[in-house]
């Protein structure tokens, strides 16, 4: 059987690029990952510069950036330089390469994030909703999105798609792999009064969607990459600790987020927005996992 097509991935060995590597091969892709890492079926990011895209790529997505929430990592004018470049130059990289290439690829899928959205305990955000540029990571999820810059003449023959994911649950990663622990001791409990709302997705949901937007020649733009059940950050703390049979209901303290990470990155915990994926759902794109306790139960089953 042939393969379907071939995809070029920034950041592909990462946690969401895993997910997605795994899927494509499932499905027959042909992969080529764009890495600082040498290894099988990966090119440098000098190399794409000095090559361009490798023959017969018939998509480009972009999953590189450094992971914000390293709690091992202070929040310092390098680390939140690092973060940005990640993102940025990353995507500004792969567009010129798309942009000079003779022959471009269907689609260019790109990830960015609810950041873009100001947090808000009551106003309900879609992919039409105005973005700000109010704080570090509203700043940056512009930019980033800014950076996928297409030619008149790539446009032509190349689909853009940027998907604003929200909080990615995983077993293999993210938000869940520094969590288990404690949940499953009986440590677990909300932030604050875990009242702010906390977008999420499954990082199988990612993954599909991705693959989705691959495959569908009519989805085109921003897609809210989140559940369509919106959740406080109390509600995922009970169905985790349901999910797990242990109890969660020790809060902890928000100024506790402050001090280990710094306020400014702490507020993509003690703070969130209702993020609501009206266009994605519109594409016809089905969830496996809509709402947080079939999610929980599947991430403590994995």
């Amino acid at each position: 059987m042939s393969s379907p097509g071939n995809v070029l991935i920034g950041g592909g060995t990462g946690f969401i690029g895993s997910a997605l590597r795994n899927l494509l091969r499932f499905k027959g892709y042909g992969i080529t990952v764009v890495s600082r890492m040498p290894g099988p079926s990966r090119i440098s990011w000098n190399e794409l510069i000095v090559n361009g895209l490798p023959k017969d790529t018939t998509a480009v997505v972009n999953l590189a950036g450094q992971n914000v929430m390293d709690f091992t990592r202070r929040w310092t004018a390098g680390f939140k330089q690092n973060v940005y470049n990640s993102r940025v130059y990353t995507t500004s990289t792969l567009a010129k390469a798309i942009n000079d290439a003779s022959v471009k690829p269907s689609v260019f899928v790109t990830i960015s994030g609810v950041g873009a959205y100001k947090p808000d305990p009551k106003k309900e955000y879609t992919e039409e909703s105005p973005c700000g540029d109010f704080d570090f990571f509203s700043k940056l999820c512009k930019d980033w999105e800014s950076a996928a810059k297409l030619s008149l003449e790539s446009k032509e023959k190349c689909r853009l798609v940027t998907i604003r994911s929200g909080v990615v649950l995983g077993r293999e990663g993210g938000m869940i792999k520094q969590l288990y622990l404690p949940f499953y001791l009986g440590l677990g409990g909300p932030i604050g009064m875990g009242e702010q709302f906390m977008p999420w997705i499954h990082i199988d949901d990612l993954a599909s969607l991705i693959v989705y937007a691959i495959e569908n020649p009519k989805v085109e733009g921003v897609l809210n990459g989140v559940a369509p059940t919106p959740c406080t950050n109390k509600e995922f703390s009970l169905a985790f600790g349901k999910a797990l049979h242990r109890p969660a209901f020790i809060p902890v303290p928000s100024f506790v987020f402050d001090i280990l990470l710094n306020k400014e990155r702490a507020v993509m915990v003690t703070e969130g927005q209702i993020v609501i994926p009206k266009k994605t759902l519109s594409t016809g794109f089905k969830y496996k996992y809509p709402n947080i306790d079939t999610a929980c139960k599947a991430l403590v089953a994995a």
